[in-house]
This record gives C-alpha cells, structure tokens and sequence, in this order.
C-alpha cells in the first residue's frame, strides 16, 4: 500500500509538471525583463540578457502600414518577435501582420513553437488547417473575424477576394518559428534528392527540377 501510495504521489506530480509546462509554448521568465542581446555567442533557449536597456527595445512600428504583397505568392509577412523586439526574450508572446494582394497566398506552412491566433484587419480570407488526422478545418473570415491554428499543424491563408485584404496575427511564443512546406522541402541547402521528392509526391524527377527551380530564389 505503501508503495503504492507514493507512486500516486508522483504520477499527480508528472502530472501536474506536464500541465504546467503546457500553459505556455515558452519557459516561464525569471525576472522583470531580459532584453535580448541578438549579438551574443552564448547559445541558449532563447537569447543572453543584455547589461542594460531602454524603451526602445520593447518598442516597433513596423505593423503599422501595409506592406507591398507584389511577389510570387501575392503576400507579404511582417514578423515582430524577439529579432525585431529584443524585449520580448523570455516574455512568451509575439506578433505578425500578413498582407494579401487580390489572390495573395499565404502558402502551407507551420509554427513549431507557437499556436496562432489571427486578426482580420481588412478584406476577407479562406483560412484553414489539417489535423493529424489529414482533417481540414477551414472557413471564410472577414474584418473583425478572429480565428485560430493550433501549435505545429500546417495551416494558411488566402484571399480569394478582389481586393486587398490584412491580418495581424498573434503567438504564445517570443519566436514560433515557421517553416513553409514547399519552401522547406523543394528549396532545402543542401537539397533533398529528388528520388525522395518524386517519390513522396508521386510526380517525375523533372517535375521536381521545375519546381526546385521556381523556389531557389
């Protein structure tokens, strides 16, 4: 009985543990601030403290206006986490502005650090994304609209209108990473073989030239 007294003891303690890592995608800070020293060569799980600080660097103006989405893809993302905000180190949040050309795509891709919540500014976008399972949740939000991509499932969005449209995009992560898939895959240093490409995707070795060729820039 005794025994199993204390192996209760620790699995509500494992347990308890795992419920407490899981509140948020970053370790919990252990102090006020700890502003990032981008120039530091320590590596760590986030950045070295720098000595000392200012407003300036809890501060970015680099959402504010839209930015030109005259690419291939028809978008444009405006990162502000941790690189851009050095003081956002250890403080667990991030954000971003995504801005769509009629057509625009914001191709498949996913955060490995962070869940992602978005915020439609103007316009309107299908949004989705595929659970493990290879479910596809997906909708059409206009301005106002809010909607959410669970942490690690490939997802994107797209505006299928015929204007403009925005969104500003939120994380529970001071960096969640991003990894679009075609991007990851077909534009790789050094490159995925093409067997493998070829063959996971079912399409000709010449294919994936095409499409490697199209990605390199």
């Amino acid at each position: 009985m005794a025994a199993a007294g204390k192996l209760s003891v620790v699995a509500i303690m494992v347990f308890i543990a795992a419920i407490s890592n899981s509140v948020s995608a970053d370790p919990d800070m252990l102090q006020d601030v700890c502003v990032a020293d981008l120039n530091n060569a320590v590596k760590m799980n986030g950045f070295a403290c720098k000595a000392s600080f200012s407003a300036s660097d809890f501060f970015f103006a680099g959402l504010a206006m839209p930015k030109p989405a005259n690419n291939m893809l028809g978008s444009t993302v405006t990162p502000a986490n941790v690189m851009q905000i050095p003081g956002l180190n250890t403080l667990g949040v991030s954000m971003a502005r995504i801005d769509f050309g009629p057509g625009g795509l914001n191709p498949p891709h996913t955060h490995p650090r962070g869940t992602e919540i978005l915020f439609i500014l103007y316009g309107e976008l299908d949004v989705g994304f595929i659970t493990t399972a290879n479910v596809l949740v997906s909708m059409t939000i206009k301005q106002g609209d809010i909607f959410t991509f669970p942490k690690g499932l490939v997802h994107f969005q797209i505006n299928n209108g015929n204007g403009p449209a925005a969104a500003i995009a939120a994380f529970d992560s001071q960096n969640p990473g991003v990894q679009a898939i075609a991007a990851t895959l077909f534009a790789a240093l050094p490159p995925v073989s093409d067997s493998v490409l070829s063959k996971a995707f079912q399409i000709s070795n010449q294919e994936v030239d095409a499409i490697k060729s199209k990605l390199a820039g």
